[in-house]
């Protein structure tokens, strides 16, 4: 049995693809690489079977073309691993990544070890490492779901490496809706969610690229992807009522859910943001209405967000297409315009997220 098994997502990236498997190539270790081929129509297949052919390692599997989640579930089943990871096919894996990861699972038996990432621009050669775990949690044998940051980060299921008998036991797998995308938000949020035993490290496992034009996460034609992630996660929090966490879970998920939203505004066009504002006003206004938003329980600034797009929308829209941006200044002109001095002093002090 291989000690893990790294689940590459193909389709039509033969421009980013060998930069991506000879990262994996230089990885050393006992490891199979399933380059799981969904349909391409450019040389992507090709470039796979060459480094199939250069390292037994690596294996092609094609399939006719099913999108992202299909796709990966179909490499949950034919991972031999005892433990699997992922990596997109234009990122890239730093050296001696997954042997970190492996160690720190094995050094607490985790069923889920998570590491950081960079944040890397190619033409540039930009790379800024991400740090999003408290410090004095790293490295340490914990359940992530008592923990309020699991809920803020950043759905990277291409940083871990999940233990395949965990995975399999607990049924997670990810959407398989075809023509979708952001499945690793469901995905990630039940894994986190699951598990009794995960271990964080603040180490760099992938140049996670972001001049990829073709990426989803720049398609404005998956407006509404997202939000099937959320209704998945939903379902599954039905199935979990009883848990002594479930209402730490179901705060974490409104919270995720609309820094999600936020986000898929944020970078939606003139023409689809005003629909979508009133998507998110429609979708929290039922969970109030049903006394399921726990107000106290918020960080101050956020409340305030979520009370303006439930007050008026497009009015929410506008002053934050207005002043909303990157940076300390940005966000304090933003905190200004939208709710005042009050609104500052709560952006200001309040939590990450």
């Amino acid at each position: 049995m291989p000690s893990a098994s790294v689940l590459v997502p193909i389709y039509n990236v033969e421009k980013y693809l060998p930069a991506c498997l000879e990262s994996l190539r230089a990885q050393q270790g006992d490891f199979e690489f399933l380059c799981l081929d969904d349909g391409s129509t450019d040389g992507s297949a090709r470039i796979a079977e060459e480094f199939a052919e250069k390292d037994g390692r690596f294996r092609l599997i094609r399939k006719a073309n099913s999108g992202y989640g299909d796709t990966l579930n179909r490499g949950l089943a034919e991972a031999r691993g005892e433990y699997v990871g992922i990596l997109e096919s234009d990122d890239v894996m730093y050296p001696d990544a997954l042997e970190a990861l492996l160690r720190a699972a094995r050094d607490v038996r985790a069923d889920l070890a998570k590491g950081t990432y960079s944040l890397w621009w190619s033409a540039d050669g930009r790379d800024v490492v991400q740090h999003e775990v408290p410090q004095q949690l790293l490295g340490k044998e914990l359940r992530p779901r008592e923990h309020d940051f699991c809920y803020l980060l950043k759905p990277t299921d291409w940083s871990c490496v999940y233990r395949a008998e965990w995975l399999s036991r607990e049924g997670i797998r990810f959407l398989p809706t075809p023509g979708a995308a952001f499945q690793d938000t469901s995905f990630m949020f039940k894994a986190l969610c699951s598990t009794d035993r995960a271990v964080f490290l603040d180490v760099p496992i992938v140049h996670y690229r972001q001049d990829n034009e073709g990426s989803s996460i720049n398609s404005e034609s998956k407006a509404y992807a997202v939000c099937g992630e959320y209704d998945e996660i939903e379902r599954w929090l039905a199935l979990h009522a009883n848990d002594a966490f479930a209402a730490r879970m179901r705060l974490g998920f409104q919270v995720s859910k609309l820094n999600a939203y936020l986000w898929n505004l944020d970078r939606l066009g003139d023409d689809l943001a005003p629909e979508f504002a009133h998507r998110i006003a429609s979708e929290f206004s039922a969970y109030a209405s049903r006394g399921e938003i726990d107000w106290p329980a918020w960080d101050a600034w956020k409340a305030t967000n979520l009370r303006a797009i439930l007050r008026d929308p497009e009015h929410y829209l506008d002053v934050r297409r207005r002043y909303h941006g990157p940076g300390a200044a940005a966000k304090a002109r933003f905190a200004l315009h939208l709710a005042g001095p009050a609104g500052l002093a709560q952006a200001l002090g309040g939590r990450r997220g």
